[in-house]
């Protein structure tokens, strides 16, 4: 199947990936264009935890502040160069970052940040409310996994479903971005401010 140029151009846009790996995505998706953003969003990841190892040690802090000046955020964001630190793609990135946790609000950058008392904590609550519904042990235990996975949603940026695309988690935003500029990208830590809180 011939893949015009205007489809290219089009994936292009939608996900900024170069042209050849457009071009390969809408041949294996058969030209469908939301298949090639998943096979793209695919190979990302899939670049992305090759390079999760690598060193960041250059990066930058970017500020969001909401257009109405109640709600501010800090985000650390790290990569490997200081060449990507100054990309604007890589300042795109602290923006709309800054922008979901305004939105968002999150308490961790990732499930490994929270301390553990607080997951058990979280575990025994929810234990004890299916106990109170009737729910048999093999039962609770399938169920305490997907309540777990939905307060690591609520609680952790990567985990949390993209503000503005809710089909992407931010940890495979990240991932885009890493496949797009080729170095490791983390964020490091953020800092939300409310008025008034």
């Amino acid at each position: 199947m011939a893949i015009s140029m205007a489809d290219v151009k089009k994936l292009r846009e939608k996900t900024g990936i170069g042209i050849l790996e457009c071009k390969a995505a809408l041949e294996e998706s058969g030209g469908n264009i939301e298949k090639a953003i998943e096979i793209l969003r695919k190979k990302g990841m899939a670049k992305a935890e090759k390079k999760s190892g690598r060193v960041t040690k250059q990066g930058r802090i970017g500020a969001y502040i909401h257009f109405n000046g109640s709600i501010g955020v800090l985000v650390e964001l790290s990569c490997e160069t200081d060449f990507v630190a100054k990309n604007e793609k890589f300042v795109e990135l602290i923006e709309e970052i800054g922008m979901h946790i305004a939105a968002t609000a999150p308490e961790f950058v990732s499930p490994e940040e929270i301390p553990e008392e607080i997951i058990n904590k979280e575990k025994e609550i929810y234990i004890e409310q299916l106990k109170a519904q009737g729910k048999p042990d093999n039962i609770i235990e399938r169920i305490l996994e997907g309540k777990i996975k939905s307060f690591y949603e609520d609680k952790c940026l990567l985990e949390q479903p993209y503000a503005k695309d809710p089909k992407v988690k931010i940890k495979e935003l990240l991932a885009q971005y890493i496949h797009e500029l080729g170095e490791n990208i983390k964020v490091k830590r953020f800092t939300r401010y409310q008025l008034g809180e």
